[in-house]
Protein backbone atom coordinates (compact mmCIF):
# COMPACT_ATOMS: atom_id res chain seq x y z
CA UNK A 1 0.00 0.00 0.00
CA UNK A 2 2.87 2.36 0.75
CA UNK A 3 4.40 1.68 -2.65
CA UNK A 4 1.03 2.22 -4.35
CA UNK A 5 0.71 5.54 -2.51
CA UNK A 6 4.23 6.47 -3.56
CA UNK A 7 3.56 5.65 -7.20
CA UNK A 8 0.26 7.50 -7.28
CA UNK A 9 1.75 10.58 -5.67
CA UNK A 10 4.86 10.66 -7.85
CA UNK A 11 2.69 10.71 -10.98
CA UNK A 12 0.21 13.04 -9.29
CA UNK A 13 2.85 15.54 -8.27
CA UNK A 14 3.96 15.94 -11.88
CA UNK A 15 0.36 16.24 -13.17
CA UNK A 16 -0.80 18.61 -10.43
CA UNK A 17 2.26 20.88 -10.44
CA UNK A 18 2.08 21.22 -14.23
CA UNK A 19 -1.64 22.01 -13.99
CA UNK A 20 -1.01 24.46 -11.11
CA UNK A 21 1.65 26.37 -13.03
CA UNK A 22 -0.55 26.56 -16.14
CA UNK A 23 -3.60 27.70 -14.15
CA UNK A 24 -1.80 29.88 -11.56
CA UNK A 25 -3.71 27.95 -8.90
CA UNK A 26 -2.74 28.23 -5.22
CA UNK A 27 -5.00 25.31 -4.34
CA UNK A 28 -3.43 23.05 -6.98
CA UNK A 29 0.13 23.97 -6.02
CA UNK A 30 -0.81 23.32 -2.39
CA UNK A 31 -2.15 19.93 -3.35
CA UNK A 32 1.02 19.25 -5.35
CA UNK A 33 3.14 20.06 -2.30
CA UNK A 34 0.83 17.89 -0.21
CA UNK A 35 1.52 15.06 -2.67
CA UNK A 36 5.24 15.57 -2.08
CA UNK A 37 4.61 15.35 1.66
CA UNK A 38 2.57 12.19 1.13
CA UNK A 39 5.58 10.75 -0.76
CA UNK A 40 7.82 11.79 2.13
CA UNK A 41 5.42 10.28 4.68
CA UNK A 42 5.27 6.99 2.77
CA UNK A 43 9.07 6.83 2.63
CA UNK A 44 9.23 7.52 6.38
CA UNK A 45 6.70 4.75 7.05
CA UNK A 46 8.64 2.27 4.89
CA UNK A 47 11.80 3.27 6.80
CA UNK A 48 10.05 2.84 10.15
CA UNK A 49 8.52 -0.52 9.19
CA UNK A 50 11.97 -1.87 8.35
CA UNK A 51 12.72 -1.71 12.08
CA UNK A 52 9.53 -2.65 13.90
CA UNK A 53 10.97 -1.50 17.23
CA UNK A 54 9.86 1.72 18.86
CA UNK A 55 13.17 3.53 18.25
CA UNK A 56 11.98 4.94 14.93
CA UNK A 57 8.38 5.81 15.86
CA UNK A 58 9.06 9.15 17.53
CA UNK A 59 11.36 10.58 14.84
CA UNK A 60 9.08 9.25 12.09
CA UNK A 61 6.04 10.98 13.58
CA UNK A 62 7.98 14.20 14.11
CA UNK A 63 9.22 14.21 10.50
CA UNK A 64 5.68 13.76 9.18
CA UNK A 65 4.33 16.44 11.54
CA UNK A 66 7.05 18.93 10.61
CA UNK A 67 6.37 18.44 6.92
CA UNK A 68 2.70 19.28 7.44
CA UNK A 69 3.50 22.41 9.45
CA UNK A 70 5.74 23.60 6.60
CA UNK A 71 2.99 22.90 4.03
CA UNK A 72 0.39 24.81 6.06
CA UNK A 73 2.64 27.84 6.50
CA UNK A 74 3.57 27.98 2.82
CA UNK A 75 -0.03 27.73 1.58
CA UNK A 76 -1.22 30.28 4.15
CA UNK A 77 1.27 32.82 2.80
CA UNK A 78 0.43 32.04 -0.86
CA UNK A 79 -3.37 32.04 -0.37
CA UNK A 80 -3.19 35.35 1.51
CA UNK A 81 -1.05 36.86 -1.27
CA UNK A 82 -3.50 35.73 -3.97
CA UNK A 83 -6.54 37.02 -2.07
CA UNK A 84 -4.91 40.39 -1.37
CA UNK A 85 -3.71 40.81 -4.97
CA UNK A 86 -7.00 39.42 -6.33
CA UNK A 87 -5.09 37.17 -8.75
CA UNK A 88 -7.51 35.12 -10.84
CA UNK A 89 -6.52 31.50 -11.53
CA UNK A 90 -7.33 29.87 -14.86
CA UNK A 91 -9.36 26.73 -15.51
CA UNK A 92 -7.53 23.41 -15.15
CA UNK A 93 -9.37 20.41 -16.61
CA UNK A 94 -6.36 18.08 -16.07
CA UNK A 95 -6.30 19.23 -12.44
CA UNK A 96 -10.03 18.52 -12.06
CA UNK A 97 -9.70 15.03 -13.57
CA UNK A 98 -6.69 14.09 -11.47
CA UNK A 99 -8.28 15.34 -8.24
CA UNK A 100 -11.46 13.34 -8.86
CA UNK A 101 -9.41 10.16 -9.38
CA UNK A 102 -7.26 10.97 -6.36
CA UNK A 103 -10.32 11.21 -4.10
CA UNK A 104 -11.23 7.61 -4.85
CA UNK A 105 -7.66 6.21 -4.80
CA UNK A 106 -6.72 7.85 -1.50
CA UNK A 107 -9.93 6.76 0.23
CA UNK A 108 -9.21 3.15 -0.70
CA UNK A 109 -5.55 3.36 0.32
CA UNK A 110 -6.38 5.04 3.64
CA UNK A 111 -8.87 2.29 4.45
CA UNK A 112 -6.32 -0.43 3.71
CA UNK A 113 -3.56 1.30 5.69
CA UNK A 114 -5.83 1.82 8.70
CA UNK A 115 -6.79 -1.86 8.78
CA UNK A 116 -3.17 -2.99 8.38
CA UNK A 117 -1.89 -0.48 10.95
CA UNK A 118 -4.50 -1.67 13.44
CA UNK A 119 -3.65 -5.33 12.81
CA UNK A 120 0.07 -4.62 13.26
CA UNK A 121 -0.57 -2.23 16.17
CA UNK A 122 1.70 0.25 14.39
CA UNK A 123 1.02 3.92 15.31
CA UNK A 124 3.17 5.27 12.46
CA UNK A 125 1.21 3.32 9.84
CA UNK A 126 -2.09 4.35 11.47
CA UNK A 127 -0.95 7.99 11.46
CA UNK A 128 0.07 7.71 7.82
CA UNK A 129 -3.35 6.19 7.05
CA UNK A 130 -4.82 9.37 8.53
CA UNK A 131 -2.48 11.41 6.31
CA UNK A 132 -3.77 9.49 3.28
CA UNK A 133 -7.37 10.11 4.35
CA UNK A 134 -6.60 13.81 4.68
CA UNK A 135 -5.14 13.65 1.17
CA UNK A 136 -8.53 12.40 -0.09
CA UNK A 137 -10.35 15.18 1.77
CA UNK A 138 -7.94 17.78 0.42
CA UNK A 139 -8.38 16.48 -3.12
CA UNK A 140 -12.12 16.90 -2.69
CA UNK A 141 -11.80 20.42 -1.21
CA UNK A 142 -9.47 21.56 -3.99
CA UNK A 143 -11.74 19.91 -6.58
CA UNK A 144 -14.70 21.91 -5.26
CA UNK A 145 -12.63 25.11 -5.40
CA UNK A 146 -11.57 24.45 -8.98
CA UNK A 147 -15.11 23.56 -10.04
CA UNK A 148 -16.53 26.72 -8.44
CA UNK A 149 -13.97 28.75 -10.37
CA UNK A 150 -14.90 26.97 -13.64
CA UNK A 151 -18.69 26.84 -13.23
CA UNK A 152 -19.50 29.98 -11.25
CA UNK A 153 -16.45 32.12 -12.04
CA UNK A 154 -15.62 32.43 -8.34
CA UNK A 155 -11.87 33.11 -8.63
CA UNK A 156 -11.54 33.37 -4.85
CA UNK A 157 -12.72 29.74 -4.39
CA UNK A 158 -9.25 28.56 -5.44
CA UNK A 159 -7.27 30.31 -2.66
CA UNK A 160 -10.06 29.55 -0.17
CA UNK A 161 -9.69 25.85 -1.07
CA UNK A 162 -5.99 26.38 -0.35
CA UNK A 163 -6.94 27.56 3.14
CA UNK A 164 -8.61 24.19 3.71
CA UNK A 165 -5.17 22.68 3.13
CA UNK A 166 -3.77 25.08 5.73
CA UNK A 167 -6.29 23.88 8.32
CA UNK A 168 -5.63 20.22 7.64
CA UNK A 169 -1.88 20.77 7.47
CA UNK A 170 -1.77 22.34 10.92
CA UNK A 171 -4.16 19.70 12.31
CA UNK A 172 -2.18 16.76 10.87
CA UNK A 173 1.11 18.30 11.96
CA UNK A 174 -0.16 18.86 15.49
CA UNK A 175 -1.61 15.35 15.72
CA UNK A 176 1.62 13.71 14.57
CA UNK A 177 3.68 15.90 16.89
CA UNK A 178 1.48 15.17 19.91
CA UNK A 179 1.48 11.45 19.14
CA UNK A 180 5.30 11.52 18.90
CA UNK A 181 5.43 12.64 22.53
CA UNK A 182 3.14 9.86 23.73
CA UNK A 183 5.14 6.99 22.17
Amino acid sequence: MEYATLGWNVVGTVVVVAAAVAAHSVALIGFGIDSLIEIFASVVVVWQLQDAGHERERPALRLIGGAFFALALYILVQATRVLVLRAHPHTSLPGVAWLAATCVAMLLLAWGKRITGTQLNNPVLKTEAHVTLIDAYLAFAVLVGLLLNVVAGWWWADPVAGLVIVYYGFTAGRDAWVHSHST
